[in-house]
């Protein structure tokens, strides 16, 4: 019989750290991968082209997931990470209020984007005081 694989603390504090890191990654990635819905989203008095702005935004969220992933940088990614989830907050504004007439599931989906933001935000937090 074999005993069960002990998960240390450092793997275990890690976890956190690991899933927002390919949190803001696969978020970056989809910005490339699929940019219209993102474009929809961009606030219209911000200058230039919302697909710049998509782009922008997913190269941040690459970098700033990134630097969440490398344990030498993991502290000031995550704190960025924060800061990037706030930036972001009146895009998803902006989605819920043009969503505002869609069939209720997406009205939803589009409301529940704006309280979503603070349990990220502190997510972020928790990885940055965890990598300090």
């Amino acid at each position: 019989m074999t005993e069960p694989t002990a998960v240390t603390h450092e793997t275990a504090s890690q976890t956190p750290a690991r899933l927002l890191g390919a949190l803001l990654v696969s978020a970056g990635i989809a910005h490339f991968a699929a940019p219209r819905p993102f474009d929809a989203i961009v606030p219209r008095a911000l200058p230039g082209s919302p697909r710049a702005w998509t782009h922008a935004s997913g190269a941040a969220e690459l970098a700033v997931g990134a630097a969440v992933l490398a344990p030498r940088t993991r502290a000031a990614g995550a704190l960025a990470a924060a800061g990037l989830f706030a930036a972001v907050f009146p895009a998803n504004v902006k989605m819920a209020r043009d969503w505002r007439h869609r069939p209720a599931p997406w009205r939803h989906l589009a409301a529940a984007r704006l309280p979503l933001q603070l349990p990220l935000a502190l997510w972020a937090l928790h990885v940055h005081r965890a990598a300090r």
